[in-house]
């Protein structure tokens, strides 16, 4: 399982013109599995995000973890787009949608994490917070 994770001062996600969900400090997450991700990658990666240490601490070093601050999880198959030979991305290692679903709906679950509409044709706008953007992966059990 990868998850792209940006700190935001807000970010919101749509469907047709429709805001679904919005948050306003925290963390906005891509979140994307993989064929052979299960219930133990998507616990792990969900108390990652949750304990990462990305936000200021009274002296401005980034120590502090999300504490109160939302999540907002948006899937993204695309996160496992494999380009490295010629120039159309290969999603082999994506899981499909009725694989996937359960693990996203658990990963938000587990984090918290206000969510997009799994599989929809999704807009989503952002207002990010510093220079910290994380690519995350869980590790194979």
């Amino acid at each position: 399982m990868r998850a792209l994770v940006q700190r935001v001062k807000r970010a919101s996600v749509s469907v047709d013109g429709v805001v679904v969900a919005a948050i306003g400090p925290g963390l906005l997450v891509l979140l994307g599995v993989a064929v052979d991700d299960g219930e133990r990658e998507a616990d792990w990666l969900a108390d990652k995000v949750r304990a990462l240490r990305v936000f200021a601490d009274a002296e401005g070093r980034m120590n502090e973890p999300l504490g109160d601050r939302e999540i907002l999880c948006v899937s993204q198959f695309t996160l496992y787009g494999d380009a490295r030979r010629g120039n159309r991305p290969s999603y082999v290692r994506a899981a499909a949608g009725p694989a996937a679903e359960p693990l996203y709906e658990r990963f938000c679950a587990r984090a918290g994490a206000r969510r997009g509409v799994f599989g929809a044709l999704m807009q989503v706008e952002l207002t990010g917070d510093g220079p910290v953007t994380l690519m995350l992966e869980s590790p194979k059990q």
